[in-house]
């Protein structure tokens, strides 16, 4: 499920300039790189989504391969970052760095305690061999899309076919459309990419659900147990788009408490900026679980 960031203040509201900042983490080391959490969500959730993490991990990885760029990342979520409880330290493990490519490992830590890990490609490009890629869904433009509620001051959310995203009774095929504005897009390389991949796990679950009658996101932490678990996302060169993005997710099977999406990110002209898959966790709630106050689960 997708929720609205705001800073502490009611009145206050998240833009998207203040998100590009949070992404933009500090070196602390050839190696380290530190990190902040950013506020607490405006339902006053005190978990940091899993895949702004990944975009910091982004943004620390392509400034320790400044000759390079990012090409994909496969992150695990396997403990939840929390709002307030202190920086986040991201720790990058060099596997190998060649003249043509880079692998890393890239953990983030909070207190001590390792929260993500990711493996990470970065290349330097070449030119084309051969090329082809996914053409975009022909859906409903973003004029004829449905506005969605997502507040934040710089971006726009519109979904086709579906009005409230989070619904039991939005039901229709497993797969969803998602139109997504922003201002300011960044020029910078590892600030655009970390902006693409910081929401290709907010609708993954929603995708899921929308195939089931009588359940939907808005259930989620209140009578059942979700949590993106992984995230992946391969860069296609170059990440460059004005205007709308589209977003598109197919949710190819659900079951054992898990699901698997897989999705593509298009410019409104067609070229494939990125694809991406989300294993989420969909579970039943579990009464030991009343134990932890909702706005603290993963």
């Amino acid at each position: 499920m997708f929720r609205a960031m705001a800073t502490d203040s009611a009145q206050a509201q998240w833009t998207v300039q203040a998100l590009l900042d949070l992404f933009d983490v500090n070196p602390d080391g050839e190696n380290r790189f530190i990190a902040q959490t950013g506020p607490a969500g405006e339902d006053e959730r005190q978990v940091v989504e899993g895949t702004q993490v990944l975009a910091q991990m982004i943004v620390a990885a392509a400034k320790r391969f400044p000759e390079k760029s990012v090409r994909s990342v496969y992150a695990v979520f396997a403990r939840a970052v929390m709002v307030g409880a202190g920086p986040v330290e991201l720790e990058i493990d060099v596997v190998g760095e060649g003249r043509s490519t880079a692998t890393a490992v890239v953990s983030a830590k909070q207190n001590g305690k390792r929260c993500v890990t990711a493996t990470l490609l970065a290349d330097v490009p070449t030119a084309d061999v051969i090329r082809h890629h996914l053409p975009r869904p022909q859906v409903a433009a973003p004029a004829d899309a449905n506005v969605a509620e997502m507040p934040m001051a710089g971006r726009e959310l519109r979904l086709v076919d579906v009005v409230d995203v989070n619904s039991p009774d939005e039901v229709g095929p497993p797969e969803l459309y998602a139109w997504l504005h922003y201002d300011p897009i960044p020029d910078r390389d590892d600030l655009a990419k970390a902006l693409i991949a910081y929401f290709t796990g907010h609708l993954g679950i929603s995708t899921t659900m929308r195939a089931h009658v009588g359940i939907g996101t808005s259930q989620s932490h209140l009578t059942v147990s979700t949590a993106p678990m992984t995230v992946s996302v391969s860069f296609h060169e170059p990440v460059v788009w004005r205007g709308w993005i589209l977003y598109t997710h197919e949710s190819t099977q659900v079951g054992s408490g898990m699901s698997y999406v897989r999705g593509a990110v298009h410019t409104e002209e067609g070229e494939l900026l990125a694809s991406f898959t989300q294993d989420a966790l969909i579970r039943p709630l579990r009464t030991t679980d009343t134990a932890i106050k909702e706005q603290s689960r993963l």
